[in-house]
């Protein structure tokens, strides 16, 4: 089984050759300074980069909002008090509503996430905080009801790294609830200007990593009692068919999904992208719920170094799809090969386009969702096709 130190050491070359780029980085704050909250749209420096456009019929919204469940402690940082989240809601909009284009991060939180796999030299936290989206604040929900998908980033990985992903499958018709979970990214800014880093980083080594996946999935339970109860957060709740929700993850967010399904069972499908089951997937199975595990052809083929996948698929229980693509890296479910590749750069480990990385990404977990929560037929998931050469369907 791939180890979590390996991933981290991996995430960190791989960011290195993604987003190498020729520009100085800006400094960080002084000692005593507040963080910077703002969006760095108009202050940006070096290359300009772009979330590529969403594929879907809708225009779309985004909200945010700040959860925080009363009933238990952070389970991190205990003197913090009450668990909190942060959470991008984006949603199906009336065309030509809103106001501006959403940000994509702060500067702080650029700077932070960048720092972490040393390269606070190598990319202005500018150029990547100014990142262009396509959602629009304060924008208009569209009429009707539509699914839910929830997605959990990988671990010390911010929300906004699943921005592509989520601002496609709003543009689609759905719902999308993107959570960051306090003391788990490099750096997540709350209300009041406080930067939360990752705490849960150096804690894993005694508490195991599958104590994270366990742990998001109380976040996440939580995180639907809030969009679907009684007296939702979310000013648009209205549009959120409670029958039809979905979840999907990146690492160990993925890991977090099956976990969520365990204990959970308004979750009716779920999606891995490239996470290790640390907490392994029940032995009984997920009640019969399908589940698409979608990952690299290097670690994630069967018998490949990450056998918590074999173990994984053998107790999958319902409809399941074992999907791996060829010449992906652990972050090609993401944004970050799309950002790397505007820049110009190609990491030799993973040569898969940011181009092909990001279609290959939105078009089958949005047939995924499409077959479960929709019920419409999905070809693109009954076998290997022409258009898509890179993905390979294992059994």
């Amino acid at each position: 089984m791939i180890s979590l130190r390996s991933r981290i050491t991996a995430t960190a070359i791989t960011l290195a050759v993604l987003l190498a780029s020729p520009t100085t980085a800006l400094a960080a704050p002084g000692p005593g300074t507040r963080p910077d909250t703002t969006p760095a749209a108009h202050a940006a420096t070096g290359p300009s980069l772009e979330v590529p456009r969403p594929t879907g019929p809708y225009a779309t919204g985004r909200d945010t909002l700040h959860l925080t469940d009363r009933s238990r402690p952070d389970p991190w940082v205990p003197a913090a008090g009450a668990r909190q989240l942060m959470v991008s809601v984006h949603y199906p909009a009336r065309p030509g509503s809103g106001t501006t284009t959403a940000p994509y991060m702060t500067t702080d939180e650029a700077r932070l996430m960048l720092a972490a796999r040393g390269l606070e030299d190598v990319v202005p936290a500018t150029t990547v905080s100014a990142t262009l989206t396509h959602a629009r604040l304060a924008a208009r929900p569209a009429p009707g009801r539509f699914p839910l998908v929830v997605l959990s980033p990988g671990f010390g990985t911010p929300r906004t790294t699943l921005t592509g992903l989520a601002e496609d499958l709003a543009s689609r018709g759905y719902v999308v609830a993107t959570v960051d979970h306090a003391y788990e990214s490099t750096g997540t800014t709350f209300p009041g200007g406080r930067l939360l880093t990752c705490a849960a980083c150096e804690q894993t080594a005694t508490t195991g990593i599958a104590a994270v996946a366990t742990g998001r999935a109380k976040d996440l339970s939580f995180v639907l009692d809030r969009l679907t109860g009684r007296h939702p957060a979310w000013r648009h709740a209205h549009m959120i068919d409670p029958g039809r929700i979905g979840m999907a993850g990146h690492s160990i967010g993925g890991n977090a999904t099956a976990s969520t399904m365990a204990v959970d069972h308004r979750v009716r499908a779920g999606v891995d992208m490239d996470g290790t089951f640390f907490d392994p997937v029940p032995a009984g199975g997920l009640g019969g719920r399908p589940f698409l595990m979608l990952g690299t052809a290097s670690d994630h083929r069967p018998g490949g170094e990450d056998e918590s996948w074999d173990e994984g698929w053998a107790r999958l229980d319902g409809w399941k799809r074992w999907l791996t693509v060829t010449d992906s890296g652990h972050f090609t479910f993401t944004d970050v090969p799309s950002l790397g590749g505007q820049l110009g750069i190609v990491d030799p480990e993973a040569p898969l386009s940011g181009e092909r990385s990001m279609r290959i990404t939105r078009d089958y977990v949005a047939a995924f969702f499409d077959l479960h929560l929709r019920g419409t037929p999905q070809p693109l998931l009954d076998g290997p096709t022409p258009d898509n050469p890179e993905v390979g369907f294992q059994h």
